[in-house]
Formats: C-alpha cells, sequence, structure tokens
C-alpha cells in the first residue's frame, strides 16, 4: 500500500472572479514548472483540503487546487444562482487561462470525475489527460439509487436518519423533498435537512463507516453549503442535455490518456457507472479496487490514485 505524500503547503493562493456574482479561491503547490494538474473536488460542494495535495509528487506536479461556486473559501456562500455545470466548465477554463496554462491533466472523483468529464469533452485541446475516481455521470439511475432507493437496503441504519427530517406523505420524492428544506428562508429547517443529507453520504462513503468522516459531514459550515449545492445540481439532472450525455461524447476524449479507479463496492456511487464508462472507452486504463467503497481515503484507492498520479505524470511527460 503506498502513503500519501508528505504534506505540502501552497506557493501561491488567489482569488478570480468569474461572473459578476461568483469569484473562485485558488491554489498553487508542488512544483511551479512540473507538469500541470487540475483537482476537480466532489459535492458539488465539498471544497478542497489539504490532503489533497498529497497525491501528486510534488517534485513533479504543479498542482491546482480549486473550490467550486459557493463553497470553502470561494464566495458566494452556498450561493444556488448561477451555479450550474456549465458555469463551472466554464471557470476552469477561465482558471488555466489565468494562470497561463497551454494544457493540463484533469484529477476528479465522484462528482469531480462528473465535471472532469464534462470539461474534457467540452475542451479537448486543453486537456493532457484524465486520472478519474469514483465514476459518476448524474443519470437519473444513479440518483434514485442512492437518493430514493437501492442503498437503502445496504444501510437501513443510516437511511432512516436521512429519512427523518422529511414527511413520510413527501417520501416518495426524497430529492424534491430535500430541495424544499434546503432551500427554505428557515435556517434551522435548512440546517436540520443539511446536516442529515450530508451525514448519509459520510456515513456510507467508506467500505468501513468511518466516525471521524460523519463528524466532518455533519458540521454546519460544511454541511449547508455541500447538501444544498448538491441537491440543486441533483434536482435539475445536472443541467446536461440528455441522461447519457457524458457516456454519447466520449469520442471527445478517446484520444486522450486516462485512468479510471474504481472501488468494487461503492456505494455512493455504484461500480455498474464506472463499468459502462469502461465499455464505452476501453482505451482507457481500469482499475478496480477489490476492497473498498467509495472514499479516496481508503487505502486501495489511494494505492492506485497515487500509482495512477505517478504513470501519468511520465506518460504525458
Amino acid at each position: 500500500m503506498r502513503e500519501l505524500y508528505p504534506p505540502i503547503e501552497p506557493y501561491h493562493e488567489g482569488k478570480l472572479q468569474v461572473s459578476e456574482l461568483h469569484t473562485i479561491h485558488f491554489e498553487q503547490s508542488g512544483n511551479p514548472n512540473g507538469k500541470p494538474v487540475i483537482f476537480l473536488h466532489g459535492g458539488p460542494g465539498g471544497g478542497i483540503t489539504p490532503m489533497y495535495r498529497q497525491y501528486f509528487e510534488p517534485n513533479l506536479w504543479r498542482i491546482i487546487i480549486f473550490d467550486q461556486r459557493g463553497c470553502g473559501q470561494s464566495t458566494p456562500y452556498a450561493e444556488l444562482r448561477e451555479n450550474t455545470t456549465w458555469d463551472l466548465v466554464s471557470d476552469i477554463e477561465k482558471l488555466r487561462e489565468h494562470l497561463g496554462i497551454q494544457q493540463w491533466v484533469v484529477f476528479g472523483g465522484s462528482w469531480g470525475s462528473t465535471l472532469a468529464l464534462a470539461y474534457s469533452q467540452t475542451h479537448p485541446k486543453s486537456c493532457l489527460g484524465l486520472i478519474l475516481r469514483g465514476i459518476f455521470m448524474l443519470r437519473p439511475q444513479e440518483l434514485h439509487w442512492f437518493y430514493q432507493e437501492g442503498a437503502s437496503y445496504i444501510f437501513p441504519d443510516a437511511w432512516q436518519e436521512y429519512l427523518k427530517p422529511i414527511r413520510v406523505e413527501e417520501r416518495h420524492d426524497l430529492l424534491s423533498a430535500y430541495y424544499r428544506r434546503l432551500t427554505s428562508e428557515n435556517l434551522q429547517v435548512r440546517l436540520e435537512a443539511a446536516r442529515a443529507w450530508s451525514v448519509w453520504e459520510g456515513s456510507t462513503s467508506k467500505l468501513f463507516p468511518s466516525e471521524s468522516t460523519i463528524q466532518r459531514f455533519g458540521e454546519a459550515d460544511f454541511a449547508e453549503a455541500f447538501a444544498r449545492i448538491e441537491c440543486h445540481y441533483f434536482v435539475n439532472k445536472g443541467f446536461f442535455k440528455t441522461p447519457n450525455q457524458l457516456l454519447d461524447n466520449v469520442d471527445r476524449i478517446r484520444h486522450l490518456p486516462a485512468v479510471i479507479v474504481q472501488g468494487r463496492y461503492d456505494v455512493v456511487c455504484p461500480m455498474i457507472t464506472a463499468w459502462e464508462l469502461h465499455q464505452a472507452w476501453q482505451e482507457a486504463e481500469f482499475i478496480v479496487v477489490p476492497d473498498a467503497g467509495h472514499s479516496m481515503s481508503e487505502p486501495g484507492i489511494r494505492t492506485a490514485l497515487i500509482e495512477a498520479s505517478d504513470h501519468v505524470v511520465r506518460v504525458v511527460g
């Protein structure tokens, strides 16, 4: 098993105004002359953590990480206006141009894999390659599995807590019921729903549930942006034209070197989605971690991702 690279501090942090309303926070670490990689965090609304820098050999990579609209240190906090997949795709390209980068590797897991696919299919000439983990394409069947019925059969105890804020008569459409609460003007109603939504994901993201992960997901500062922005994207079906848009557009990125890492027992983003992407894109290396769930911090997934980043930096070098 591979351990993370040692902690490092950014050599540059900044803000980039991407619209009249939104400003995003970004940072750079590693080697300023290294191979550029853009890290796309999960959620949407999850924000960045220092640990993300440690998946890359700091002498070889120029590591760019940013908080997507409405979360982390980006402003305004938990804002849903002007917050769509295509706004974020535009932000990534604006950040690339702002930093004077011609091409970069795109790294994304969970929702970050969704965004990585959307961005690379829109701007393939800006990309050197992709590293993807915990594949999520935001299709109706994926949302139904995790937020309406499916994962509840595996985690009935955590599901019971997820249901608590929602009245029985509203439970036939949990996404809509949650959206009403997460956009309520009543702060208490918003926070109760946000914590329940967020803790549900934190409770199911690892093969062996982690109390520290559950606690972090339940913190109000994290949960409100995470739950509001996720639910906003999900009730709007990711702002995609068709459910299979990302799968149908694989030809646009087929030429790029890519690694797909998937936990066999991922309950949040079940392996069927990664498998279908693999079937459509067999040129990409496909790695199934046999003893892992969803989280990138699980030992098998951590190891596969570090090995993938070590490999890709040399392939695109």
